[in-house]
């Protein structure tokens, strides 16, 4: 899209919303003629142009921290009278410019370094009469965001791009080019919630934006940084007197074109902005997608923190990424925790390999409204096939919450912990027994707790994979409906963790769900038929991946030991059904639960249980040679025993724990 605009030309004329400043760090203009005022002790930059915008007559100003100066003319009208600032400052010449398009709320809309360009960032270029003109079409352009340009005074043309001095920094883009003028944009939307700034010793700006005075610490100087009128990129605190503050736009990237920008002192430190990151949530119908905007163009990785090898999004040199987590996705081993409420724990890391303390982590949650709707005809219910009522009307439904519990066989709940062999039952209820909906069940999994090994309990079809560790769903005589399903099955566990966590998709039906046919071998071997209220999802035509999921998806967990007193381990959390959002951030603190197995106290018994054996065989030789009057044998020196001792046990032994808990370390 090109956007033409219509450039003012008379300050005068000009309306106050629709004038705007250029800034050019390092240069100042001379023009004593037209020189209107001078303002000692002036602190801030921006009460400097605010002075000048006042003015009708200023048409520019020379900053630097401490004064002020306001002239009637500017360096467009007198090139020769702009030059560089004086070693051993520098100085900030702002220049008012009447623009076309309407400006941002800013105390200054550009900064403008002449004699330079960022390089190999281009995203669009288009003629322009002027300096002027290209920073219109680059304030006014609506394809991408425009942050910089460069015009060449040249050939009058405007080269755009969605990069800057301070996303590309580090890279060696920005550098010197005569002829051209780098333009870049103060009113483009940056990060500010999650914000590092890196701290250098030994040094100070000699020319800063603002000077703020009884700041009370180190975190109040940040904050104001932060949220200055401003892109604030640096600051310094207490090094210039006890409780004074200093802020600026400028860091090491935006300065390498200026002579000296520091002062050396060695108690002395400035803190520069070394990125940020807004993150917002989308709760979808079938997952969740974790945004990320960045203020530097970010290299790495992002993933769910449980599973970083299947739940992960590579990023190569983008400021905009996200990761999507499907609820019915085991990969990413989204949490339920109650109803209606998702949790999952992300990390963005910067390193290919290794977490370091740049990295962040995110604790994301969606939670859903799972309260009465409203509804009417055509309105997608989330209901397996198509629903077309014989009239439009409102009516109240109420939505469906299943939970999903282990209990004993007679439905009583059981303890947190259960034993392997305990007879068990899994129990999907319908809290509401007024509820018009009944449910079904399919691909019921059980998990252990570490996301290393899974078993499918439960089929696509909503048949039982095997009827000796879990038999098919069917209706509770309790309900005499298709709100209670139950499925028994004797406890089990896996070798690495006491942890077993069920995960099952649930779709509601109605007005009844229809059982699905399964063959299944009964213990005589022969083929039998069984009935299970699970059942394959119809397919839909549409290949839409949120409109594909109309499941909900349950999770539960218990803690199962085994009979070989084992020392115990640590259960993970419970995590049980999610348009409100929430997520809370965690810099650089990750927690890793480690499971230990007392080997030592495992070999120290088996070499007991292998020395008595070796006593007993010892003396049941020495009788039966006695009672066969063997005596050559007792007139050897010594007497020796030859056996062969079974060590199949050790070696399964060994064999669990190279292939079990040896994974957790």
């Amino acid at each position: 899209m090109i956007l033409t605009v219509a450039s003012a030309t008379s300050l005068q004329d000009c309306e106050a919303d629709m004038t705007g400043f250029e800034l050019v760090t390092g240069y100042v203009f001379t023009a004593p003629d037209d020189l209107l005022d001078s303002i000692p002790g002036t602190l801030m930059l921006t009460d400097c142009l605010e002075a000048c915008h006042a003015n009708d007559t200023c048409e520019s100003v020379n900053y630097e921290t401490g004064l002020c100066v306001m002239f009637s003319s500017n360096a467009d009208a007198y090139p020769g009278a702009l030059s560089k600032s004086q070693f051993p400052v520098f100085t900030i010449y702002a220049q008012k410019t009447c623009l076309g398009i309407k400006p941002c709320e800013r105390a200054w809309c550009f900064d403008r370094v002449q004699g330079y360009k960022l390089k190999g960032f281009g995203k669009k270029k288009q003629a322009a009469t002027s300096r002027q003109d290209c920073l219109e079409l680059c304030l006014g352009e609506r394809e991408f965001s425009c942050r910089s340009a460069n015009y060449n005074n040249g050939t009058a043309e405007c080269d755009m791009s969605d990069m800057d001095r301070l996303t590309v920094a580090g890279q060696g883009a920005f550098e010197p080019a005569a002829g051209i003028d780098y333009l870049e944009n103060n009113c483009v939307d940056e990060p500010v919630k999650l914000c590092e700034f890196k701290k250098f010793p030994g040094r100070i700006l000699k020319t800063v934006d603002s000077v703020y005075q009884d700041v009370g610490s180190l975190d109040d100087c940040r904050e104001l940084c932060l949220n200055s009128p401003y892109r604030c990129h640096s600051y310094d605190y207490g090094d210039t007197g006890e409780l004074v503050c200093r802020l600026s736009h400028h860091s090491r990237a935006t300065l390498a074109d200026i002579q000296d920008p520091y002062l050396e002192v060695p108690e002395a430190s400035t803190y520069e902005l070394n990125s940020c990151y807004n993150i917002s949530i989308e709760c979808r119908s079938g997952d969740m997608v974790a945004r990320i905007k960045t203020s530097k163009l970010f290299n790495g990785k992002i993933y769910a923190k449980g599973n970083p090898n299947s739940c992960v999004q590579d990023v190569r040199g983008s400021l905009d990424f996200e990761l999507e987590m499907a609820y019915d996705d085991v990969e990413c081993n989204v949490k339920q925790q109650g109803l209606g409420r998702y949790m999952n724990d992300v990390v963005i890391q910067h390193h290919d390999t290794i977490i370091t303390s740049s990295d962040l982590g995110v604790a994301i949650t969606c939670q859903y409204d799972l309260t009465n709707k409203t509804v009417s005809n055509e309105v997608d219910l989330g209901i397996q096939g198509d629903l077309k009522p014989a009239m439009t009307e409102e009516v109240i439904v109420d939505s469906p919450n299943v939970a999903m519990k282990i209990t004993d066989r007679q439905g009583a709940d059981v303890k947190p912990t259960a034993e392997v062999g305990d007879p068990l039952a899994l129990r999907f209820e319908i809290l509401d027994p007024n509820s018009p909906y009944e449910i079904f069940v399919r691909e019921l999994v059980a998990m252990d707790g570490v996301d290393s090994s899974e078993i499918v309990l439960i089929d696509a079809d909503g048949c039982p994979t095997d009827h000796f560790i879990m038999g098919p769903l069917y209706k509770s005589s309790d309900s005499g409906s298709g709100k209670i399903l139950l499925s028994y099955f004797d406890a089990f566990k896996f070798p690495s963790s006491e942890v077993v966590q069920f995960r099952a998709l649930v779709t509601p039906c109605m007005p009844t769900c229809e059982p699905v046919q399964c063959d299944q071998e009964d213990a005589s071997g022969e083929l039998r038929s069984v009935h299970s209220f699970g059942k394959r999802r119809r397919r839909r035509s549409t290949k839409s991946t949120s409109d594909a999921r109309d499941d909900m998806l349950l999770v539960q967990s218990i803690q199962i030991t085994d009979k070989f007193g084992f020392g115990a381990q640590q259960a993970s959390p419970e995590m049980n059904l999610s348009d409100t959002t929430a997520f809370s951030i965690k810099h650089h603190d990750y927690n890793i639960d480690s499971l230990c197995v007392n080997l030592f106290g495992v070999i120290i018994s088996c070499l007991v249980f292998l020395a008595v054996q070796v006593a007993v065989l010892i003396a049941w030789a020495y009788v039966w040679n006695k009672k066969r009057h063997v005596d050559k044998y007792h007139q050897q020196d010594g007497m020796s025993v030859s056996m062969s001792i079974p060590v199949g046990r050790t070696d399964s032994m060994c064999k669990l724990y190279d292939t079990g808990y040896a994974k957790r370390y």
